[in-house]
């Protein structure tokens, strides 16, 4: 007897500003930069039209789109090294 899925797969939801300002209520793991940790954790979540809008809100509410990592690192330089986020490095340029 073979059993019916009981959810349908979603793919790419749209996100709706109050969950999108979720992601500035972030918290860190102990010793990680706040504003490093929200940035990186909505580039890692959001589709890049969610994202530029989480950029605008995170920077509205004070937050650092320079902020480094414990190697230095900003949010912009481990981007650099992902093969297609240049939509969300521009999101963050601007």
């Amino acid at each position: 007897m073979a059993l019916k899925k009981d959810k349908e797969k979603v793919i790419d939801p749209v996100w709706g500003e109050a969950r999108i300002r979720e992601f500035l209520d972030l918290q860190p793991p102990r010793g990680e930069n706040a504003d490093f940790h929200r940035l990186l954790k909505a580039y890692q979540s959001m589709r890049v039209e969610d994202f530029a809008r989480f950029v605008g809100f995170f920077v509205e509410a004070g937050g650092d789109v320079n902020a480094t990592n414990a190697s230095k690192q900003t949010v912009g330089d481990v981007l650099a090294t992902h093969r297609y986020s240049q939509p969300y490095r521009d999101a963050l340029l601007n």
